[in-house]
């Protein structure tokens, strides 16, 4: 009995398992392996949908259904929270006192926002990482008249690079309709020395910042909330005073990974770069390449989760899980990994919003930055009919 055991039911754990359970398909209809998935809710959450929410735009019943209803019939669900990974006896401990064997582990455990590290965060700054938090920024937004809004992020990685981006441009466009931007200044503080992390999506963004008359600061980290002024202190110590502050939370792995000696404290797993698999936290000694560092033969890592110079998003798990899932099966068959998903080559694809009903598409790998198209309607289009159609395909497989 070959038994893989996938940790996340969100879009890179349940692509993943349907994706294995498929290849495996002959051995678990002979009682010869399983597939199974440990999730803390049972529910799967559409999370980029959370900033529609702040936008007025969707509603948060229709971001989640049950993950029994996007497994493949192969697949088992178990309901509960992972306390400890154990490498050495592969072995997977609960929280309600039962354990997994494993042959095979995916760790999916994505991130987890963290805003308790920033003091007075969670009363002074709205933010759109949660379907409640979105929710509360959109009450914050239906009662704004105008003064300042300050969009910032409080450390780097975090989910969805875009995002606050977006957010910026499609909250001025608010305004203008609103007949409220004459009254309004927007800053946006960038915690680095452009725009965005990728310099020809900063190149593209840039002029849209002046164009929307939004003030665009660099190297400009949240470090600081004095709740008492409603003023913002840079990581520069530059004050940027606020009526309304929407920023972005710290952000870790999960803690599982951290308490079972995977990870680092910041949570994110070290993964190799084409074939997935865990690395060791910490290189064996001075001069070592990263090619020559212990992999976990058996454990991998995708998404949100791991290390990797990539974005946080749920179309980099998308491009991850066929990888892993051929890997996992290959190792379960004795065969090696084969096709064109033998290897990941650090594809990712997102759709980018920026206001007036336009955006542009962001597509790369390693190798080859992305070329954003100029802004317009069909992008646009492209991202609202994606979200629609999520769930009849990413996680069951079909595309």
């Amino acid at each position: 009995m070959q038994q893989v055991v996938v940790l996340g039911g969100g879009v890179g754990g349940t692509l993943t398992a349907n994706l294995t359970a498929r290849k495996l398909k002959g051995l678990i209809a002979k009682g010869e392996a399983t597939v199974t998935v440990v999730d803390a809710s049972g529910n799967h959450a559409y999370q980029p949908g959370y900033m529609y929410i702040a936008m007025g735009q969707e509603r948060a019943e229709k971001l989640v259904r049950p993950e029994t209803s996007l497994l493949d019939g192969n697949v088992e669900l178990v309901v509960g929270e992972v306390e400890r990974i154990d490498t050495a006896a592969q072995i997977v401990s609960l929280g309600s006192g039962a354990s997994l064997h494993y042959d095979q582990l995916v760790i999916a455990t994505g991130s987890r926002i963290v805003p308790e590290e920033l003091a007075n965060f969670d009363a002074e700054a709205q933010h759109f990482y949660t379907a409640d938090a979105s929710a509360k920024l959109r009450r914050a937004l239906d009662a704004f008249t105008g003064g300042k809004i300050v969009i910032g992020i409080a450390g780097i990685p975090y989910k969805c690079p875009p995002a606050p981006l977006e957010v910026a441009f499609l909250i001025e466009s608010e305004l203008r309709e609103r007949g409220l931007r004459d009254k309004t200044e927007i800053t946006f503080l960038s915690p680095i020395n452009r725009a965005f992390t990728i310099e020809s999506v900063s190149e593209m963004a840039t002029p849209i910042f002046s164009e929307k008359g939004i003030r665009l600061e660099l190297l400009a980290g949240v470090g600081e909330i004095d709740a008492e002024r409603h003023v913002v202190i840079t990581d520069a110590f530059e004050e940027h005073p606020y009526n309304l502050l929407i920023c972005v939370p710290p952000h870790r792995g999960a803690q599982v990974v951290v308490d079972s000696g995977l990870a680092p404290k910041s949570g994110w797993l070290p993964t190799d770069r084409h074939t997935l698999q865990v690395k060791t936290v910490a290189k064996p000694g001075p001069g070592v390449a990263d090619a020559d560092v212990p992999r976990y033969a058996n454990v991998y890592a995708l998404g949100d989760a791991t290390d990797l110079p990539l974005s946080k998003a749920g179309s980099t798990a998308h491009f991850e899980a066929p990888v892993v899932a051929e890997r996992v099966a290959a190792a379960v068959l004795g065969r090696e990994p084969a096709g064109k998903h033998a290897s990941y080559e650090g594809k990712v694809m997102c759709f980018f919003e920026v206001g007036d009903g336009k955006g542009t598409l962001l597509q790369f790998d390693y190798e080859h930055p992305p070329k954003p198209p100029k802004p317009n309607r069909f992008w646009h289009l492209g991202k609202i009919v994606f979200n629609k159609t999520y769930w009849h395909t990413v996680p069951k497989g079909r595309v």
